[in-house]
């Protein structure tokens, strides 16, 4: 494995950490509107997620660097071609980090209530954009020689890409009422079950749709014939399991199966895109890849360094904040948020 192959593979895991991490919190957010009944309940489930929700965003903030870093072109290409969408979804996760913060700070119903309706709109539609961003992308993008990509309103919205949203928006749906049901106690715990067992039916479904549609708006198959069937089927394991632990009220083994769901959805779009970045729709030499896309040899050996140095630490750091946060968070605790 050379250096780019390398870093290729750092920026997939960090998406899929991402996914898996504010994956959940995605899905707590929607679970506002839809598990909660009352601004207690809200306060609740937003307090499971607390501790941990902004240090979760720091994964995709990480996988934007590595990609700056080590892949400038493809930065360039697609943070240029993806501007309208990423700005919308950038102002979606700024307004849901300043209502945590907000909500709480003044008594009047009417301040409460829009707030979280920021916190719902800033929890639906980042997972959403995102799955439209890389159902597009995988599926082909007009780039030209240049490496600049000129796409029109219809480049990005498809049949595709939309069922590409809803099917991220969905799976983080339902990790989130799984999340829910190990972090509180009684009638929200019970509610969120509940509702997550009626959403596996619905997500599931969705999620093997979209496979199909891949089949014939991707070439990701023809790429990988072999390796893809087996991730596909492993994911399909996973969520297989996790409706098996959920319903035997193994909570901690439902939402681990329902992260390895999501690690092999998001890690089956990277796998059909390697060892290309970004595919052209215009022509397959414009494809951009971990080679012409790269940074030069001296750059990646510094940024692995640094990076294999520091790593171990940002890890754990995180896994003892999950530690110390571990508790299941009750309604007759002191609300924070």
């Amino acid at each position: 494995m050379d250096l780019n192959e390398l870093w290729f593979l750092l920026v997939a895991v960090l998406f899929i950490g991402f996914f898996f991490l504010e994956g959940f919190d995605f899905g707590v957010g929607m679970s506002t509107r839809f598990v909660a009944r009352n601004d207690l309940e809200r306060r609740v489930l937003i307090n499971t997620i607390g501790p941990f929700w902004d240090a979760n965003e720091v994964w995709l903030l990480t996988a934007g660097g590595a990609i700056f870093a080590a892949f400038p072109n493809w930065y360039a290409t697609m943070f240029s071609g993806y501007y309208i969408p990423l700005v919308f979804f950038l102002l979606a996760l700024i307004g849901r980090g300043v209502s945590f913060e907000f909500r709480g700070k003044h008594e009047s119903k009417a301040w409460v209530k829009t707030w979280d309706w920021v916190i719902f709109i800033g929890s639906i539609l980042p997972p959403f954009l995102l799955g439209v961003l890389f159902s597009s992308l995988v599926a082909g993008m007009p780039i030209n020689s240049e490496m600049n990509m000129n796409a029109g309103f219809f480049d990005y919205i498809t049949p595709f890409s939309l069922m590409g949203g809803v099917t991220v928006t969905l799976i983080c749906y339902f990790h989130g009422l799984l999340f829910i049901t190990l972090r509180t106690h009684d009638e929200i715990r019970e509610r969120a079950n509940r509702i997550a067992k009626r959403m596996w039916f619905v997500t599931v479904p969705v999620l093997a749709i979209f496979v199909v549609m891949a089949i014939f708006y991707t070439d990701i198959f023809e790429v990988r014939p072999v390796l893809l069937p087996i991730m596909i089927g492993l994911t399909v394991v996973f969520y297989v399991l996790s409706a098996v632990f959920l319903w035997k009220g193994r909570e901690g083994w439902a939402f681990t199966f329902s992260g390895l769901g999501i690690v092999g959805t998001i890690g089956s779009i990277f796998a059909g895109l390697f060892p290309r970045v970004m595919i052209s729709s215009t022509d397959k030499l414009y494809d951009l890849t971990i080679h012409n896309a790269a940074s030069g040899d001296y750059s990646l050996k510094v940024m692995t360094i640094v990076a294999l140095t520091l790593l171990p630490f940002v890890l754990g750091y995180q896994v003892w904040s999950y530690y110390v946060f571990r508790k299941r968070v009750s309604s007759k605790e002191k609300m924070t948020y």
